[in-house]
């Protein structure tokens, strides 16, 4: 991995435990994302890829693929009706998924990776996700928090309809 990314990677803090288990294996480590913006990750090798080999791969479907492709998220090369996914391709699918599965925008996840055609090495792409990252970061927070109230509340109300119902059967 680059320094840069590297020094990324150590800025910005692992997902909770409890959070990880919620999140599917594919996507669990948010190390996963932060190594996606590792400029090697998109550097052509010739391979060409099929909707079903990438269908296959990240367990979307074709409509998926072709939704991103509408979205100007991905630009595969077309021949007839074929269209074939190069590397960079698939690298930047990988990082809509993961940004998708921690809770960006395609608005946020394109903006971020198309960064990286910038030319200035990727430090503007890792600048621009380090202070997203941490705005999310902090969204997230800001939800487990609500989420941790409702729970809460939600555990008095059925505390106190359980001692009701078990009022009312004993009467009866």
């Amino acid at each position: 991995m680059p320094r840069v990314a590297s020094k990324l990677a150590e800025t910005v803090p692992p997902l909770p435990a409890e959070m990880i288990t919620r999140i599917p294996a594919k996507v669990a480590a948010m190390s996963d994302l932060v190594a996606g913006f590792d400029a090697g990750a998109a550097r052509g090798d010739g391979k060409r890829y099929s909707i079903r080999d990438l269908t296959r791969e990240f367990d979307i479907s074709a409509r998926t693929l072709r939704f991103y492709e509408e979205k100007g998220l991905l630009a595969p090369e077309r021949i007839g009706q074929e269209r074939l996914y190069t590397r960079r391709d698939r690298a930047r699918l990988r990082l809509v998924l993961l940004g998708k599965a921690v809770g960006f925008s395609l608005d946020d996840i394109r903006e971020m990776i198309d960064l990286y055609d910038l030319g200035d090495g990727g430090v503007r792409q890792l600048e621009v996700a380090h202070q997203r990252f941490g705005e999310q970061i902090d969204r997230l927070h800001a939800q487990r928090a609500e989420i941790d109230k409702a729970i809460a509340e939600l555990q008095r109300a059925r505390a106190s309809v359980g001692e009701q119902l078990a009022a009312l059967t004993r009467k009866a």
